[in-house]
């Protein structure tokens, strides 16, 4: 027997997924707009004044700005609603989104470094002057866009990938900062290589956890927040579980999890009380981050057969 309801909680569940995702999406947007701008800036400046360092710290932001434009895009096709070839809708395009982010920096970390090296080796004048008042503003700019995504940053792969990359970026603009006067005074050309070659040292480190973090939900894997000890137990805790095989955990989105498992009642319940007690189990699971549930409900007697369900 199957049981595909879900409890009517669930409609307060996910209607707080929905204003979580509403709100990330419109600092998506804001995100873009103020750095898309700061890119033209400083990529022109960079250019004008040959400073690798201004040119590797466009190159990131121009990544993040893409990273933001396909999180939100991803975030839009979320909220599609199903249809008979996709039935979960399009709501994994979130977490192939957060993987192509990531796969975008390290790509850029790899172009950026090339040029990077050539300035550490052969260092030419740089406008270190030019270099602090660019990356100056991006501190206002990176630290502004990071504050947007604050509140949501627990609550979404996309949003914490958003909020970590700005944050970088802020740290990497006061480097650069430092590296411009130092060699508006001091003249160590070669400085601006260096510093570049920093800035994509951290562009490498912030980026790993959310390349495995997407690689993992792309690959089904249980979702790191999520542990399956701690659901069984939980469930096993509730009167009338006799016990619970079979149990398979995924991300459906970045922000929505799935649970599909067998289960067997205790035999002295009747059908409506079997029934009743599924749907309490799929309250106390909405409790744990299981935002969707399917419980196939077996006899002590007869249970699956293990070519059939795999039974654990």
């Amino acid at each position: 027997m199957h049981d595909h309801g879900h409890d009517d909680s669930h409609a307060g569940h996910h209607h707080h997924t929905v204003s979580a995702a509403d709100a990330a999406s419109t600092a998506f947007i804001v995100g873009i707009i103020l750095n898309s701008a700061y890119v033209i800036v400083e990529a022109a400046m960079g250019f004008i004044d040959h400073s690798m360092a201004l040119l590797s710290d466009a190159g990131h932001n121009l990544g993040d700005v893409a990273s933001l434009i396909l999180s939100l895009i991803a975030f839009r096709l979320a909220k599609v609603k199903p249809t008979d070839s996709f039935t979960y809708g399009y709501k994994k395009s979130t977490i192939l989104a957060a993987l192509t982010n990531a796969v975008i920096l390290l790509v850029s970390v790899g172009l950026l470094s090339y040029e990077s090296v050539k300035q550490l080796m052969h260092p030419h004048p740089v406008a270190g002057g030019t270099m602090a008042i660019v990356a100056g503003i991006g501190i206002v700019v990176n630290f502004g866009s990071a504050f947007l995504f604050f509140k949501h940053k627990d609550k979404e792969l996309n949003t914490r990938g958003a909020y970590l990359h700005l944050m970088a970026d802020a740290l990497v603009s006061l480097g650069v900062v430092i590296a411009g006067i130092i060699v508006q005074y001091m003249h160590w050309y070669w400085l601006d290589g260096a510093a570049s070659l920093g800035i994509l040292l951290v562009i490498l480190i912030s980026t790993w956890s959310l390349l495995t973090g997407s690689l993992r939900l792309t690959l089904d894997a249980v979702p790191a927040d999520i542990k399956k000890q701690q659901i069984e137990l939980s469930v096993l805790k509730i009167k009338g579980v006799q016990s619970i095989h079979h149990m398979h955990i995924w991300a459906m989105s970045t922000t929505e999890n799935a649970l599909t498992a067998h289960l067997i009642p205790d035999e002295a319940l009747s059908f409506d009380e079997k029934l009743a007690l599924v749907h309490r189990i799929k309250h106390e699971l909405q409790h744990l981050n299981i935002h969707h549930s399917t419980i196939e409900l077996e006899s002590a007697s007869v249970q699956c057969e293990e070519k059939i369900c795999d039974h654990k």
